[in-house]
């Protein structure tokens, strides 16, 4: 399986240990950075995982940063993405078994890395169910997306944000 991976500065030792665990699993991983802990802004990797995984590069997508919620967010605001954002296995597997996530988030400064690699083990394992009740739920979500087309495939779609990012505007 190609698995694409994105983190922000906070938890690159993490995402690297995850990189490593799935190579080590046999999985291609395609690395959307960041690559240090340079202070960096995360949206950008989020987007850059959801559009492997949208275009096909990637089967699935593995997205963290502090917490998970803003990386999470940033992937799911793809057209063709399901992120699920879970903090144990449980979620894990109900994220893929009944709405067919096709990228999981998490934080990686708040599951640790042992719990991390489990709910990456459990997603990867886990097979969507595909009922009436499933097929129709996922449906409606996947309705909810508009499509932006000056998103798609963008490198500049956050030059201004990142603008505002080096002036200091935004905060961790």
């Amino acid at each position: 399986m190609i698995i694409s991976l994105g983190n922000d500065h906070i938890v690159t030792d993490i995402k690297i240990h995850i990189s490593n665990m799935l190579k080590a699993m046999g999985h291609q991983v395609i690395d959307e950075g960041t690559y240090d802990t340079t202070r960096t802004h995360y949206p950008i990797f989020g987007k850059k995982v959801a559009e492997d995984v949208a275009d096909g590069r990637a089967d699935l997508g593995v997205v963290l940063c502090g917490t998970g919620v803003g990386i999470g967010t940033a992937a799911d605001k793809n057209e063709g993405i399901r992120s699920a954002l879970v903090d144990n296995v449980a979620q894990a597997e109900y994220a893929k078994e009944y709405l067919n996530a096709n990228v999981v988030a998490f934080g990686g400064a708040t599951v640790g890395k042992h719990l991390a690699e489990d709910i990456v083990k459990a997603f990867l394992a886990a097979k969507y169910q595909e009922t009436p009740e499933n097929k129709a739920i996922i449906a409606k979500i996947d309705q909810i997306a508009k499509p932006n087309p000056e998103q798609k495939d963008n490198a500049h779609f956050f030059d201004e944000e990142n603008k505002k990012w080096a002036e200091g505007y935004y905060h961790d």
